[in-house]
């Protein structure tokens, strides 16, 4: 009876040291039998992907010339161009194929897969390979560049599939599984590899820099190890359901350092019929450009906390400005659900039903109420239309102080254009302008968004004196 006691006390002390918290050995055996039976269940659908894009390259003897604008002196129908031409022959052209690998779960037995968009984006060959080494030709039923999420066909039958889970109830610290093939065939083996992790964060975004032309909003952050090559495939709970689709790490060194980040499958939900049938997959639009409220914001407007999205800009003849929406207006309610931030009203317009007429809550010189507005079709051309990006002036490229820009350079100022880029050695680089520079002014004519900054540098000649937030800077015309 002794040295039961004893070793029941050994027990429940191994149980706090090794695990850090209050599990017996027997949750940490349940567990780890969940884990091995996802692993063996869910693994048999997760497949490898491999896409084959071909591009044509002329080659043989070229010719480089010191050339204004870095620009070839010979255009198509240049006489020299044709001299060299019929002196050494016509460039032969060469043909470089480039691959992609990623991964992709089967979600139907008929042999429907979904994946990322950017695992199968150009490919012209695409194929599949299942964990038992069998290999198809795969046919791309339907993508969509904005969710980067892609549907394709193998021609099999009664395949393994996974279970589309609801990952709307996700929870900070649940237990997932992330199922792929990362490094591709390097490891010449058609069997998936299986890592175990937590949920770290949800609502995560990487951001306009790191999302480019994606809409990396809503991502779930998980500290599972998601490698190179594992894009596409399942992050699964222990029920074994799919709850994301692994699509991006962070990473200084381009390897694993504990950021993984995962597309909610609801987004996936929404749009996966479209994507099977081929149709183009349609996202809500206002035509408003919004930011988070601050707590200085809020107390000028007379609110009682930072709720609520402020309207910087309403665009032409967009379904905002037909609504009756304003600059300056406080958006605080949308299809009768409370908005409290702006990834909050991105979402619910985004998934909205394009011809919807939805109500919209705004608060305008401390008086709220409602409008309709008719819900129209996100353009594809959409920043062009908005007007975020300047073009390059000079050598430096400017956009609009978006809550991506305002977050990343840590800008204070509430109007103007913030500088993005600047090219080495250009006048704008000569004159001491940094990325992170907030334009107020130029020749002393005030510069409060994109469109005052175009129209004043398209029509400027000579020299500009332009102020920013560190002060004056001369930017000279180019001689």
């Amino acid at each position: 009876m002794k040295r039961r006691g004893i070793f029941s006390g050994l027990t429940l002390l191994m149980t706090f040291i090794v695990t850090g918290a209050a599990f017996s050995f027997s949750e940490m055996a349940d567990m780890e039998e969940a884990i091995v039976k996802v692993a063996n269940i869910a693994g048999k659908a997760v497949v490898s992907i491999s896409s084959e894009h071909t591009t044509k390259v002329r080659s043989g003897r070229r010719f480089y010339f010191n050339y204004p604008g870095g620009k070839s002196p010979f255009g198509e129908d240049d006489p020299f161009r044709k001299f060299f031409e019929d002196f050494m022959g016509e460039m032969p052209e060469r043909e470089y194929k480039e691959m992609g690998l990623g991964s992709g779960v089967i979600i139907d037995p008929d042999g429907y897969i979904l994946t990322n968009e950017h695992v199968i984006m150009d490919g012209d060959k695409i194929k599949v390979t299942l964990p038992d080494g069998r290999e198809f030709k795969a046919e791309v039923k339907g993508q969509d560049q904005r969710s980067d999420l892609a549907i394709i066909k193998i021609n099999a039958r009664n395949l393994p599939a996974v279970t589309l889970g609801d990952s709307s109830n996700l929870k900070i610290g649940q237990w997932v599984v992330a199922i792929g093939n990362p490094f591709g065939f390097a490891m010449e083996n058609p069997e998936p590899t299986v890592t175990v992790g937590v949920i770290s964060a949800l609502h995560r975004s990487l951001g306009r820099a790191l999302s480019r032309d994606k809409d990396y909003n809503d991502l779930i952050q998980t500290d599972a190890a998601i490698n190179p090559g594992n894009s596409g495939g399942p992050l699964v709970n222990l029920r074994g359901e799919i709850v994301g689709i692994n699509v991006a790490i962070f990473s200084t060194s381009g390897g694993y350092q504990g950021v993984g980040f995962a597309i909610p499958i609801n987004n996936a939900k929404r749009i996966i019929s479209r994507l099977i049938e081929g149709k183009k997959v349609l996202y809500g639009w206002l035509g408003v450009t919004v930011q988070d409220l601050t707590s200085d914001m809020a107390a000028y407007f007379g609110l009682p906390d930072k709720n609520g999205v402020l309207v910087a800009k309403v665009l032409a003849k967009s379904p905002a400005e037909k609504a009756g929406i304003k600059e300056s207006d406080i958006i605080k309610g949308f299809d009768n659900k409370t908005i409290n931030n702006v990834r909050e009203l991105l979402s619910i317009v985004g998934s909205a039903e394009v011809g919807k007429k939805i109500k919209v809550t705004v608060l305008r010189d401390k008086k709220e109420f409602s409008l309709e507005v008719e819900i129209g079709e996100r353009p594809d051309d959409l920043e062009k239309i908005e007007g975020v990006s300047s073009g390059v002036w000079r050598g430096l490229e400017a956009e609009a102080l978006t809550p991506e820009n305002v977050r990343k350079f840590r800008i204070e100022e509430e109007s103007g254009v913030v500088v993005v880029d600047v090219a080495p050695g250009t006048q704008a680089d000569q004159a001491g302008i940094i990325p992170g520079d907030v334009i107020l002014e130029i020749n002393k004519q005030p510069v409060k968004s994109v469109s005052d900054y175009e129209k004043l540098t398209k029509k400027l000649h000579g020299d500009a004196l332009v102020r920013t937030g560190r002060g004056y800077f001369l930017i000279k015309e180019s001689e």
